[in-house]
C-alpha cells in the first residue's frame, strides 16, 4: 500500500481523502446522529483504518461502498469504531449527591432509572451502589442501562474492571460491592452478583424513531448530546420528555446546557433538570 503523508507529516498507509471523510461524517450522522467536527479527521482515520484491515480493504472508498450495501451488523461495527466511551465510577459526583436526595424523597419516589449512554457500565453500577447505600439492600430500584456501542455493553454485562480503575471509590465500597480477582484474575475486580442483578443492559440507538421506554423517574443522559447538532438534540430531548414522568429528573453532562428547552425541562441544579409538569 502507498504511504500517504498528512498535513501534519504523520504517515498513513491508506489514503484518506476529504471526500472519504465527508462520506464518513454523512454516514455516522445518519446512523447514530453524531455530528463529527472537521477536527476529528485523524481520529476517524485511526479508528476506521483498523476496521479496513480486518475486512481486507485497501481503500476507504472500497470499505464505504461495501458499508452502504451491507446490513445492520457492519453498520454496528462502524458505529462501534467511531463512538467515544470515556467514563468512570461516580463521575461528576454532585449528580450522585442529588440522586441520594431524590431517592429519599417520599413525595416523588425514584425507583426506575435509565442510564441511556452507559458505556462500560461504571455509571449504572454507580447508580446501583447509591441505591443500596441510600435505601438498603432491598431498595426496589430498577436500573436500565443502554448504549449504542455493542462492544461496551458486553464489557458492562461482564462487570469486570481493572483494579486500579475502581480503587478511587474507596476501600469500604470496594469491599462491599466488588470481588477481587486472584490467580489468573489478579489485578481485576468483579461487580458482586447482588449489585449486578439490579441492572439490565441492552443496545439502544437514541435516534430510534419512537422509543418504547419508560416511564422513568430519572434518566442519566450525560456527555452524549455534545455529539449531536441542535436539531438532533431537540429530537432526543422530546423523546426523553415523553419517557420521563412529569417532575422526573434528567442528569446531563458538565458541558451540556438545555435552558433553551424550558418547554420540556427546567434547570434545578448544576447540570440537573426536571421534566416540566403537563
Amino acid at each position: 500500500m502507498t504511504t500517504v503523508l498528512t498535513a501534519a507529516g504523520a504517515e498513513r498507509e491508506i489514503a484518506f481523502s476529504a471526500d472519504d471523510f465527508h462520506r464518513v461524517r454523512t454516514m455516522i450522522r445518519s446512523l447514530a446522529g453524531i455530528d463529527l467536527s472537521p477536527a476529528k479527521q485523524n481520529m476517524v482515520y485511526s479508528r476506521l483504518s483498523r476496521r479496513l484491515r480486518e475486512r481486507g480493504h485497501d481503500s476507504f472508498r472500497s470499505y464505504l461502498d461495501t458499508l452502504q450495501r451491507e446490513g445492520p451488523q457492519e453498520h454496528q461495527e462502524f458505529i462501534n469504531c467511531l463512538t467515544t466511551n470515556l467514563t468512570a465510577f461516580f463521575r461528576e459526583a454532585h449528580h450522585f449527591e442529588t440522586l441520594v436526595e431524590a431517592l429519599r424523597d417520599t413525595a416523588f419516589p425514584v425507583r426506575r432509572i435509565w442510564s441511556c449512554a452507559s458505556s462500560t457500565g461504571e455509571e449504572p453500577y454507580s447508580i446501583a451502589m447509591t441505591a443500596v447505600e441510600t435505601l438498603g439492600s432491598n431498595h426496589g430500584v430498577r436500573i436500565e442501562a443502554s448504549d449504542i456501542d455493542t462492544n461496551v455493553i458486553a464489557t458492562a454485562q461482564a462487570g469486570v474492571y481493572a483494579l486500579d480503575s475502581v480503587t478511587g471509590i474507596g476501600e469500604p465500597r470496594l469491599r462491599r460491592f466488588f470481588l477481587k480477582g486472584a490467580g489468573a484474575n489478579a489485578g481485576k475486580a468483579r461487580i458482586k452478583p447482588e449489585l449486578r442483578s439490579a441492572v439490565t443492559f441492552r443496545s439502544f440507538n437514541l435516534l430510534a424513531p419512537r422509543w418504547e421506554a419508560g416511564p422513568f423517574d430519572a434518566v442519566f443522559c450525560r456527555n452524549v448530546m455534545i455529539y449531536f447538532d441542535r436539531a438532533v438534540q431537540r429530537q432526543v430531548l422530546e423523546q426523553l420528555h415523553r419517557c420521563i414522568r412529569p417532575g422526573g429528573w434528567l442528569f446531563v453532562g458538565h458541558s451540556e446546557n438545555f435552558t433553551d428547552h424550558r418547554d420540556l425541562f427546567n434547570l434545578v441544579g448544576k447540570t440537573v433538570y426536571r421534566r416540566v409538569q403537563d
